[in-house]
């Protein structure tokens, strides 16, 4: 599937959720005597979609990459901050929100592993890099890939019966 807008992005939305409820977490006023985490926390969550959005709106493919890591080093940011969280003894009664931050984080970065992957693994150089020629390359290669793909399908199913009586 192909996103027109980051907004549309399934990882930006899980990641503004993340930051939301990060920034939900922190309001506890247990971490108003814990201010550089409580800081550190709500920028490190925050940073994951904005790494999104401006990766996706660089418009070439190595840069998008390069936001992705940056987002993905922000969602390791968060689950050691998160990590850290939960080990100090004054914030035990957060305990389980904590860890349903740390798998939401967790599962944010195995979805930009999976996306850089198959970036990196494609030939789209990004919208930028793109004419209206290689467009029309890349479709007709898509298009081409799609055959081939069915025609397998086909003959994975065996010998076609003769009609003919």
């Amino acid at each position: 599937m192909t996103y027109e807008r980051f907004e549309d992005l399934p990882v930006w939305i899980a990641a503004v959720e993340l930051a939301h409820r990060v920034f939900d977490l922190v309001e506890d006023r247990t971490f108003a005597r814990l201010g550089d985490l409580r800081n550190q926390l709500q920028r490190a969550a925050l940073s994951i979609s904005n790494n999104i959005a401006e990766g996706f709106e660089r418009g070439t493919t190595p840069e998008l990459l390069t936001f992705i890591y940056i987002a993905r080093g922000s969602a390791g940011e968060t689950r050691s901050s998160l990590q850290f969280a939960a080990g100090r003894p004054e914030l035990a009664h957060l305990k389980s929100q904590i860890s349903n931050l740390k798998s939401q984080s967790e599962s944010i970065s195995r979805q930009l592993r999976a996306w850089a992957a198959s970036l990196q693994n494609s030939d789209i150089p990004g919208q930028r890099r793109m004419t209206q020629q290689t467009q029309a390359d890349y479709r007709q290669r898509q298009s081409a890939g799609e055959f081939v793909e069915k025609l397998k399908t086909i003959r994975s199913r065996g010998p076609v019966p003769d009609d003919k009586p």
